[in-house]
């Protein structure tokens, strides 16, 4: 049984979840993990989309902003290890890292982009899954 204890409580109620269902969602479980080490690295703009109801793709994405190349593969970096580290995964895809302006790591059920604010507005993933459950991530202040 994975353990859910790297997800605290307060960001599980400002999230609006119960960690009952954090226990029997493990997509959910590994998309927060991904979002709190974006958030560590001072990632922008956090967003979580639950498109399982939508798309065959996934079950969430993440997208997040990194304000420089370096930045974006600093928190391209961290996901990879607190999910390696917390939940024994390794993303089965990784693209862009070396041009580092839009890197996705493909998780299966969780799908991360991180990309410079120039690509996240003219690729407009949210407007383009817009009809996809938004799930509120609080970044930390």
């Amino acid at each position: 049984m994975p353990n859910f204890s790297n997800i605290s409580s307060p960001l599980l109620v400002a999230a609006g979840f119960t960690e009952a269902e954090l226990q029997s969602d493990s997509s959910l479980q590994l998309a927060l993990t991904i979002a709190q080490a974006a958030d560590e690295r001072k990632g922008a703009d956090i967003t979580i989309l639950k498109v399982s109801d939508v798309s065959l793709l996934a079950d969430y994405f993440v997208i997040v902003t990194g304000f420089s190349k370096v930045q974006v593969r600093a928190i391209a970096n961290s996901i990879s290890h607190k999910v390696e580290e917390e939940l024994q995964q390794r993303p089965f895809r990784t693209e862009g890292q070396s041009e580092a302006s839009w890197v996705l790591h493909d998780y299966g059920d969780v799908i991360v982009h991180i990309l410079m604010p120039q690509e996240r507005e003219f690729y407009g993933l949210e407007a383009f899954w817009g009809h996809a459950k938004r799930i509120n991530f609080p970044a930390s202040a």
